[in-house]
């Protein structure tokens, strides 16, 4: 069993075929093949059922799958620390970033860090919060970021708490308002995010403790399609203040939904008890530093 064996199965299930696996690790199909063939008989176990449009992983395969990803990590992590060692600021970094928030948060976080580190490389995902959490359990990314409150088996380093904000159609009855309550907004038709999207376990927390129901009209996976959408008048909605305010003027009515279970706490999250790479390392002190300096 070889490293690049357990890398071909990764890519392959990541990428959803042979083909497309092939391109990225940059090797050819029939390599890809052979690579996956002497795994499973290394393995004794079929770990892919090849599908005409995919594969699908086996039980042995999804086994595998997790040791594999967290071996591989592994082996990032001790190069990057031997490389640290001749004073090489080499490596890559594993990060999962959420579809809320990148542009404003992470962005110049990222720049602020390519700066200081120009020889370690990014490896950015782009998912749902609990999305993000899977992949940092399963050791596919080593940090990603989350909405509080975060799983026990999951570190967090909080880095906004922000106010959420209604989004209403023009002509809409609480349009003109500065400030609405939750039980007012969602006698309204809703549109929710993707699942996938802890801001979706949020707004269903809050139903459920003012024993009160929600009728969805939509969901959708991007800030800016949201806010289309209420501009259109299918429905209201909410977005952190900060994604908000970034997009302002808007073609909608906002008003301050003011409710303390009704917040936006975003944070970056590791997996318990692992150490980390010396690259998240550096990640998480830029991080901590930024935090800091923007407290009052």
């Amino acid at each position: 069993m070889e490293f690049r064996h357990l890398e071909c199965l990764v890519e392959v299930v990541r990428q959803g075929g042979f083909s497309a696996a092939a391109r990225v690790l940059g090797i050819t199909q029939p390599t890809v093949s052979k690579a996956l063939a002497q795994l499973e008989h290394d393995c004794g176990e079929r770990l892919l059922n090849r599908l005409p449009d995919r594969v699908q992983v086996t039980d042995a395969g999804a086994m595998v799958l997790r040791r594999a990803t967290a071996m591989l990590a592994e082996r990032d992590h001790l190069q990057a620390e031997l490389a640290a060692l001749h004073g090489l600021e080499t490596g890559c970094l594993r990060l999962g970033l959420p579809a809320l928030g990148s542009g404003v948060i992470f962005a110049p976080l990222v720049a602020a860090y390519r700066q200081r580190y120009p020889g370690i490389e990014f490896d950015l995902r782009e998912q749902g919060s609990r999305d993000l959490e899977e992949l940092v359990r399963s050791g596919e990314i080593e940090m990603g970021a989350s909405l509080a409150p975060v799983p026990a088996d999951l570190e967090w380093q909080q880095m906004v708490d922000e106010p959420l904000v209604a989004l209403l159609p023009s002509g809409h009855p609480l349009a003109g308002r500065t400030c609405v309550k939750f039980e007012e907004l969602v006698r309204s038709q809703f549109i929710l995010f993707e699942r996938g999207f802890i801001l979706n376990t949020i707004v269903e927390k809050a139903c459920r403790k003012r024993n009160i129901e929600i009728n969805i009209a939509a969901r959708g996976a991007r800030a800016d399609f949201i806010i289309a959408l209420v501009s259109a008048g299918v429905g209201v909605s909410m977005l952190p203040k900060l994604e908000v305010d970034a997009r302002r003027p808007l073609a909608v009515s906002t008003a301050m939904v003011e409710e303390s279970d009704l917040r936006w706490k975003m944070g970056l999250i590791w997996r318990r008890g692992v150490s980390l790479s010396p690259a998240a390392s550096r990640w998480l002190e830029l991080v901590e530093a930024t935090v800091s300096n923007k407290k009052p």
